[in-house]
C-alpha cells in the first residue's frame, strides 16, 4: 500500500508511538516521493483511503533480504526488524490521523 513520503512519515510515526507493535516494513521510495506499507495479502480488494494505493500481489512479499526491492527505494523499517505486515485498520486509522495532522500544519502558514 502506498502513500505520498508525508502522509506515510507522519503515519508510522503515529503507529510507532502508538500501542501498535505490528508495523511491518516499510519502504521509502525516493524518486516517486511514496512510503510503502506491507499489509496483508487481501487487503488490495478492500482498501479505500483517498490518495492511496493499494496493489495487490502474488503474496510473496519482499522475501526477507535486507536489500530493498526495487531500485532507487531504501527500507524505513526493514523486514527482520518488523512484523510481517501492517493490520490495515490500524494503518487506515493512522492515514486518516496523519492526513488531519497535515491539513491543520498547513492552514496555519
Amino acid at each position: 500500500m502506498t502513500v505520498p513520503t508525508r502522509q506515510g512519515l507522519e503515519a508510522a510515526d503515529i503507529l510507532r508511538r502508538g500501542a501498535c507493535d505490528a508495523m511491518g516494513p516499510v519502504l521509502h521510495y525516493d524518486g516517486h516521493g511514496t512510503l510503502a506499507f506491507l499489509v496483508p495479502p487481501g487487503t488490495a480488494a478492500a482498501w479505500d483511503v483517498p490518495g492511496s494505493t493499494c496493489t495487490q500481489t502474488d503474496g510473496r512479499g519482499p522475501g526477507l533480504a535486507p536489500e530493498p526491492p526495487v531500485e532507487g527505494s531504501d527500507w524505513l523499517l526493514p523486514p527482520g526488524e518488523a512484523d510481517l505486515a501492517t493490520d490495515p485498520a490500524v494503518l487506515q486509522r493512522a492515514l486518516g490521523e496523519a492526513a488531519r495532522l497535515i491539513e491543520a500544519a498547513d492552514s496555519c502558514r
